[in-house]
């Protein structure tokens, strides 16, 4: 796997990520949960699972290609906020979206 492609695969999961724990009322999707609907701090917790998962997909790739670059402090002010950007149209269609009929 080329450098382009492992950062477009790694780019469409965490899309995918991001957006999962709004998508189900299910813990990461598996596990049913105690609740009628799922509380927004579960997603967030899940969420900020789902961020571990994610930069790990994306070290493994890095580590494969053979160009691991050290990360810093910097990188994780940038990717954390990304991430949650990522997920926003999950959130505007759990919460803010009014439902019809």
């Amino acid at each position: 796997m080329d450098t382009s492609s492992a950062g477009w695969l790694v780019i469409a999961i965490a899309i995918a990520a991001a957006n999962l724990p709004f998508f189900n009322d299910k813990v990461f999707a598996l596990l049913p949960g105690k609740w009628q609907r799922k509380p927004l701090y579960v997603r967030l917790l899940e969420m900020a699972a789902l961020y571990f998962v994610v930069g790990f997909i994306g070290f493994t790739l890095e580590d494969q290609i053979g160009t691991r670059f050290p990360q810093v402090k910097e990188f994780y002010m940038i990717t954390v906020p990304l991430f949650v950007v990522l997920g926003f149209p999950g959130f505007i269609v759990r919460y803010l979206r009014k439902a019809h009929g």
